[in-house]
């Protein structure tokens, strides 16, 4: 059971029967009887939800050296600016996270505590992403912890068209937290190991290197840009979330914790589908699974755990079998309605792209269309880059016509006798089919080979 996924007010249709029971007993509470015959609506108190009070930095400076945390904290004129910043100029901001945090910090602070790691390392994913478990950057990031894809791969997680662990919340939680460790091991520093995980440990070192410094704020002016402000932000949200109500930071609207389970229905059906068969709706599961990128249970060797609302969970566990089956004479039958996938022809060819190719001139060159081109390959575009490897498939006849055509084209004479220039793709095999009555043996006899090790551009002797 994971606590923490909320949705506000109205927030899904599939809650509303909650919503409505819980609306209808706060409802109940305001009306007063006036002698069992009379009621009458109660007068409620107004409240400034805009209200900003005014603060000065020695009262900040107070309630720090007041907080209790495991992370250095020293109050500085920059750390009071983005406290300003969350506290005054970007409230709106500072609410939308305070309505989230319910929804990941249990789990954060759970997994903080079985790695044995200061429980305040949870707000830099406020400062990643904005707790937002579908972030991304203009980079590429994605995520509550905001991974790269080669890191995000590095730490175990799982990326393609149908999954990104990027966007589980718990898998990357623990991604990052098994990273944000190995950086602390390194500079025996929180702060660095924060400023580290923001521009990478290379430019640590490198600032380190050029201060002669090993503390955050030695090294600061020699950081780059965005980490100089990022670890003061990270700060300043510490103190913030801890000292809200004081800045009048208190969400109009309530929120509620819905609680999840687990559960294996196999592999290779849709959230739809799914939702046909039960009394789920899609819009508790795509929030549930946001790593879900298509809000489907993909075909897969290994079942993908499903997380669904813990109060439907009974329901869907004692009718597991049935469900399983279902779903899977869903699957058969949606397979058995696609078209047969046309046959491929029986020569592959391996093509790498040269410097001026395009798909047109490719597939002219081998007889093929530039349609079947982009499937072969699974490209969306035309764009191809030079070095690209493309799967070219030929029936017999085209095959032959491309290595008679391929042979006129490729083939010299010297004085020596005649040569064969090397073509990408090309293999000792090939060669020899495109030179009737040429084996292996001989080309390699003639041309001094130890090995069928060639490579495009070089000349073979043929005769």
């Amino acid at each position: 059971m994971r606590e923490g996924f909320f949705y506000k007010v109205m927030g899904s249709v599939c809650m509303l029967g909650l919503f409505l029971q819980q609306a209808a007993a706060q409802d109940n509470s305001i009306l007063l009887a006036n002698k069992g015959e009379e009621t009458q609506e109660a007068v409620l108190p107004y409240y400034d939800y805009d209200h900003i009070p005014d603060f000065t930095y020695d009262e900040v400076a107070k309630r720090v050296s007041e907080m209790e945390t495991d992370m250095p904290f020293e109050l500085n004129e920059t750390i009071f600016a983005f406290i300003d910043y969350f506290t005054v100029r970007n409230r709106d901001y500072t609410r939308m996270v305070l309505a989230r945090q319910d929804m990941y910090f249990p789990m954060f602070d759970e997994a903080l505590s079985r790695h044995d790691m200061p429980e305040d390392i949870k707000y830099l994913a406020i400062i990643e992403s904005g707790l937002n478990p579908k972030a991304r950057s203009r980079v590429g990031a994605l995520g509550l912890w905001q991974f790269m894809p080669a890191t995000g791969k590095e730490f175990q997680l799982y990326i393609n068209s149908h999954v990104d662990d990027r966007m589980d919340p718990e898998k990357s939680t623990d991604a990052a937290i098994r990273y944000l460790k190995a950086l602390n091991k390194r500079f025996n520093s929180w702060e660095l190991a924060l400023a580290a995980y923001n521009c990478g440990p290379g430019n640590v070192n490198k600032a380190i290197r050029r201060s002669g410094k090993r503390t955050f704020w030695g090294i600061y002016r020699y950081l780059p840009r965005e980490t100089r402000s990022y670890i003061p932000q990270f700060q300043a949200i510490m103190y913030v979330l801890r000292h809200a109500e004081k800045h009048n930071l208190i969400l109009e609207e309530p929120a509620y914790a819905v609680d999840y389970e687990k559960v294996n229905l196999g592999t290779g059906f849709t959230f739809e589908n799914l939702v046909k068969h039960t009394d789920l709706c899609i819009e508790d599961l795509e929030l549930l699974n946001p790593s879900l990128v298509r809000s489907e249970v993909p075909e897969f060797s290994k079942n993908i755990p499903l997380n669904i609302p813990k109060h439907q969970h009974t329901y869907v566990s004692e009718s597991l079998d049935w469900l399983v089956d279902s779903l899977e004479i869903s699957k058969k039958r949606y397979l058995a309605s696609l078209p047969e996938k046309e046959e491929k022809p029986l020569h592959n060819i391996t093509y790498r792209v040269r410097s001026g190719d395009v798909l047109g001139k490719i597939a002219q060159n081998y007889g093929v269309s530039v349609t079947q081109l982009k499937s072969w390959n699974s490209l969306y575009s035309n764009t191809i880059r030079v070095g690209q490897v493309l799967h070219i498939y030929q029936d017999s006849d085209t095959f032959e016509k491309s290595l008679a055509s391929q042979e006129s084209d490729n083939i010299s004479q010297t004085g020596s006798g005649k040569m064969y220039t090397v073509q990408p793709g090309d293999s000792l095999w090939l060669i020899s089919r495109k030179l009737d009555g040429v084996t292996i043996d001989q080309l390699k006899k003639l041309n001094n080979l130890n090995n069928n090790q060639i490579k495009p551009g070089q000349k073979l002797k043929i005769s």
